[in-house]
């Protein structure tokens, strides 16, 4: 079934329609006096927004904590997935999935789970279940995660923090890039970067990129084609339009089932423990194919002086197809018991953003007002095809067993299972938000003040089956946020600062006694000091985050859930960068965190959610020697700690905390030979040891984290 139309033109919706630790983003430089100065918006574009405010302000203004990962970040490290640019950020833990599977995006920040990721400010799709439109880092200048609650200026949004992508923006200087890449699994990719000025008025941006690589998991591929183009057209002295479009095919996302936990983390006694690249499904039945097309724009105008329009706005079209086999169970003999299943999906997004800042100067004090009208609408459709069940062998029809420690992963005839399938579900369910925001930062003398509220209108309707069952359901709810903060800056360097702020998660549905659900809430109080100078830019930060009216499982109704759930999250986070010489330079990210089930009705109460590590530490050291014979060289060290996980929601056992290490070493081949300008090669390795790790769901449902990899790239500049 193809989907409604994406977006219904009203009166309401042409009228809006027409109407950014530290956020210190310093690149890596010899020069310790660099670390005292941020990067220019150019390189970001014109029209470039610091995530935490949405403002052109200097970032490190912000009351609350903002971590940045540079361009520089992201090439030394050889970074290709988002999940791989976060590794070195404070509270954040990725990879919740283990290291075979890459589709989605998704990790938690300051104890929550988040699968919505942004994109040059504006929200990614994502129809919550398969369909998550994914950026390739190969298109990303630098990565900002906003810390705490930001739904006063971007609404719907869980309550740890929110990831921002800014995109590598149309440059007027000329400067194109080849680059050929090499690496474990037999990776091969091929990436294009050029920009530069078309006309005086006209600049332009092209990427491009082709990867195919194995899977760690046995059978699996990997196979990516990108494209993203963008112009920047002075349409007058006042007036800046930005085209934008990204284009992704993904023919083949590797596998997506999970390992058992017998096997994995419970090593048999009988049988051992199964290999990294374990595949427990079919190659006959495992296919993943997803295409996402965006197009956008963003339009500023210079009103006067002290005012300035900015619209922001993207549509967005995604499908995905994927088929898979798994083991729900095993026997004592090793016997992986299997079900397969097939999901259809498609996705069509609407978004704008519709921004008026200004300055207003009201005695000593400099008002930098803030005020928006936002739109959004996302319409999906999602059929799914279970495997049936067998009544004469007590197993699912034409899905054979597989004997986990022996996989045979060509047993599946997939046509006679396709046959098989029952469609579960086929509906179709569209969501619309609408919401209006104003903010006001205030600088008085060494006082930095940010006061900010916005409401939000959603609306959900679905219809169609959903899991063999009617699905016929229209909600409405609406929420105010608010968030209240404040900064001083010392004349030495310091800036303490404290905050209050809001988030709200809209909840669809209804409990079996009709009653509809309301917005999940949170609210965080935080409270910390910044530093920058002398060749230190730091920050660190304690919190407290409540998250309110969690669905919650009913003990005595299979099919009902209650919104009685409490969850408290109190942690503290450490972000430096250290220019220990001219030459040397040391980042260090650390968290603690305590995160509890505050309240719950289902035998809970009292624990920590899966996947929350107490404790998290790494540190990257750059050593860009210049001087003796080791000039145009560069080298990178990184450790990564995670701590301990809880294994399952009722705490009965944990997942052992890791090490691991990452390396990089890179050379500027002109200090060969002045034949050899703009020519440079970068090798890097990700867990360097080969270290064993794991990620669980529950007893029964685990991934093996990322084995050992490695890449060797060649760049030429020209």
């Amino acid at each position: 079934m193809k989907p409604s139309l994406p977006f219904r033109p009203t009166l309401l919706a042409v009228a809006i329609a027409t109407s950014t630790s530290l956020a210190y983003s310093e690149e890596t430089n010899t020069d310790t006096e660099s670390l005292d100065t941020l990067d220019t918006l150019e390189v970001k574009g014109q029209m470039y927004r610091n995530t935490a405010t949405k403002t052109q302000l200097d970032p490190e203004e912000t009351p609350q904590v903002i971590s940045i990962v540079s361009s520089e970040e992201l090439e030394e490290r050889s970074v290709e997935s988002l999940n791989q640019a976060l590794r070195y950020t404070a509270a954040i833990n990725t990879e919740l999935r283990g290291g075979a599977i890459t589709r989605l995006d998704q990790f938690n920040t300051r104890g929550f789970d988040n699968d919505l990721v942004y994109y040059d400010g504006l929200p990614l799709l994502y129809n919550q279940q398969f369909l998550q439109a994914q950026v390739d880092a190969t298109a990303v200048e630098q990565i900002e995660v906003f810390k705490g609650p930001a739904s006063t200026l971007y609404g719907s949004m869980p309550p740890g923090g929110m990831v921002n992508l800014i995109s590598k923006a149309p440059q007027k200087e000329s400067k194109s890039s080849v680059e050929i890449g090499l690496g474990s699994d037999s990776k091969k990719e091929v990436s294009f970067d050029s920009t530069g000025a078309l006309s005086d008025n006209i600049n332009y941006r092209v990427l491009g990129l082709v990867r195919n690589k194995d899977g760690q998991a046995n059978t699996s591929t990997e196979e990516r084609i990108m494209i993203a183009p963008s112009l920047d057209i002075t349409l007058s002295e006042n007036t800046l339009l930005n085209i934008n479009m990204y284009y992704q095919n993904d023919p083949s996302m590797g596998v997506y089932a999970p390992l058992p936990g017998v096997g994995t983390v419970y090593v048999n006694d009988t049988y051992g423990q199964l290999d990294s690249d374990t595949f427990l499904g079919d190659e006959n039945f495992e296919t993943s194919e997803r295409e996402v097309l965006f197009f956008g724009y963003k339009l500023s105008h210079q009103l006067n002086d002290s005012w300035n329009f900015l619209q922001n706005a993207r549509f967005t079209t995604a499908d995905i197809y994927q088929e898979t086999a798994f083991v729900y169970g095993v026997g004592d003999d090793g016997t992986g018991y299997r079900y397969a299943y097939a999901t259809d999906e498609e996705s069509t997004a609407l978004v704008i953003d519709n921004q008026l800042s200004g300055f207003v100067d009201i005695g000593d004090a400099e008002h930098n007002i803030l005020v928006g009208i936002d739109y959004s609408n996302i319409d999906s459709n999602y059929s799914d095809f279970d495997s049936a069940w067998d009544t004469t062998t007590g197993s699912y029809l034409n899905v054979p067993t597989i004997n986990i420690y022996n996989p045979d992963n060509n047993q599946i005839d997939a046509n006679a299972l396709k046959a098989s399938l029952i469609q579960g579900s086929d509906h179709d369910y569209e969501t619309t938000t609408l919401g209006f925001y104003l903010q006001d930062q205030i600088r008085l003398d060494q006082w930095v003040l940010i006061a900010g509220g916005r409401y939000d209108q959603y609306d959900y309707k679905e219809s169609g089956t959903l899991y063999y069952n009617a699905a016929t359901e229209n909600s409405s709810q609406n929420n105010f946020s608010g968030r209240l903060a404040a900064l001083y800056e010392l004349d030495n360097g310091l800036s303490p600062f404290v905050s209050y702020s809001q988030s709200f998660e809209p909840q669809a549905g209804k409990d079996t006694s009709g009653n509809s659900y309301v917005p999940t809430t949170s609210e965080q109080w935080e409270t910390g000091v910044k530093y920058l100078g002398s060749g230190l830019a730091a920050s660190i930060a304690a919190y407290e985050i409540t998250k309110k009216d969690v669905l919650t499982a009913d003990p005595n109704d299979l099919y009902n859930e209650l919104q009685v759930g409490e969850i408290r999250s109190r942690g503290i986070e450490l972000d430096a960068s250290i220019a220990l010489s001219q030459e040397v330079q040391i980042s260090i990210a650390a968290s603690i965190q305590d995160v509890e089930v505050t309240k719950d009705v289902t035998g809970i109460e009292g624990n920590t959610p899966i996947q929350i590590p107490e404790q998290q530490f790494s540190t990257w050291l750059s050593y860009l020697p210049n001087q003796g014979a080791l000039v145009g060289s560069s080298f990178g060290a990184g450790i990564r700690y995670i701590g301990e996980m809880q294994m399952d929601a009722a705490n009965t056992d944990t997942v052992p905390s890791y090490t691991l290490v990452d390396l990089s070493i890179g050379y500027d081949l002109a200090q060969l030979s002045p034949k050899w300008e703009g020519a440079s090669v970068q090798f890097a390795v990700s867990n360097a040891f080969d270290e064993t790790y794991f990620s669980c769901y529950s007893t029964d449902v685990c991934w093996y984290g990322a084995d050992r990899s490695f890449e060797l790239k060649g760049r030429y500049e020209f």
